[in-house]
């Protein structure tokens, strides 16, 4: 019985493992920094957006597609969300306007690539260029303050904290996990999403709705952008021109790094989600630990390649579950 729960869920106690041995490295390395409450509380603020991003990824990524638009996305939904508030000085009609904006960016996505037949990397990497465009031509490449949100209702409720310490986020993040991991193991529409990712002509040949549920995938991921995004605008109470830039290589290295293969028909969203803390504390660990920032990107790409080399031996030798 435990071999095979060890088996069965060797890539989560593989990633788990990555994640305790990186933080009692750190913690060798620099236990002012890591043995405080200070760092902990910064990372369950930033952490979450990127793992967001990286569970919406992570199911595309299992149907055999991806997204390279999302930071426009997340950036295009605050900006609308910003110039809503700005002119009605509604909050709710505001949210309700970025998460219906993201939803349609999403839905161009599908259309594109779905009924299209563009492939995903190349028809994402033109909508991201199109939405970041399109936000700096409307905004003339100025940021819009929103100071006005701080201590509202949605403010408290998204990025409020909780007794005085735990950043909201953080909860919103892990429910969202819960939920998707739910969706991913337990619903029908997550076996779509594997059917399909595995063998998509037998999915279709077997009568699942192919085009329908990548249609919603690319939905569901323009949802999480947006409101990924929306965590940012709210944690800082300020739109910026380039928001979301930046988010594309830890949100891929996250999804990697965290199990799900590249070759689509398999994932895990606990894998993602601690793949996503364990990208998030890198920087803070090399800095901290007296290296040049500059370092960061080196580590970041060889996290990747090991990862992705590992977990790729393992699926050849048929250990993966």
């Amino acid at each position: 019985m435990i071999m095979w729960l060890l088996r069965k869920y060797r890539l989560h106690l593989l990633v788990t493992l990555a994640l305790v041995g990186l933080l009692a490295s750190f913690m060798i390395a620099s236990p002012q920094t890591f043995l405080s409450m200070r760092i902990y509380r910064s990372f369950m603020s930033t952490i979450p957006v990127t793992a967001i991003l990286a569970l919406g990824m992570t199911l595309l990524v299992v149907v055999g597609e991806m997204d390279l638009s999302f930071p426009s996305i997340a950036a295009a939904a605050s900006y609308f969300f910003a110039e809503i508030f700005v002119r009605t000085g509604s909050l709710l009609l505001a949210f309700l306007g970025a998460m219906v904006s993201g939803v349609f960016m999403g839905w161009i996505n599908a259309i594109v690539v779905v009924r299209i037949g563009v492939p995903s990397i190349i028809a994402t990497i033109g909508t991201q260029f199109f939405w970041r465009g399109l936000i700096l031509l409307l905004s003339d490449g100025v940021a819009i303050s929103l100071a006005e949100i701080r201590g509202s209702l949605l403010h408290l409720l998204f990025v409020g904290r909780i007794g005085g310490e735990i950043p909201a986020q953080t909860v919103w993040c892990l429910a969202l996990a819960v939920l998707l991991a739910f969706i991913l193991n337990r619903h029908i529409f997550g076996d779509a999403l594997l059917f399909i990712g595995d063998n998509r002509r037998t999915a279709l040949m077997m009568g699942v709705p192919v085009a329908k549920v990548r249609t919603k995938a690319f939905v569901l991921m323009g949802v999480l952008s947006a409101f990924a995004g929306l965590l940012s605008t709210f944690e800082l109470a300020n739109w910026w021109p380039t928001q979301g830039e930046g988010y594309m290589l830890l949100v891929f290295a996250s999804v990697f790094v965290g199990g799900t293969s590249a070759y689509g028909g398999e994932g895990t969203i606990y894998g993602s989600l601690i793949g996503a803390a364990i990208i998030g504390i890198i920087e803070a660990g090399i800095v901290s630990a007296g290296l040049a920032g500059f370092w960061t990107r080196l580590v970041y790409g060889l996290i990747i390649v090991v990862s992705v080399s590992i977990y790729t031996l393992m699926a050849r030798r048929g250990g993966t579950s």
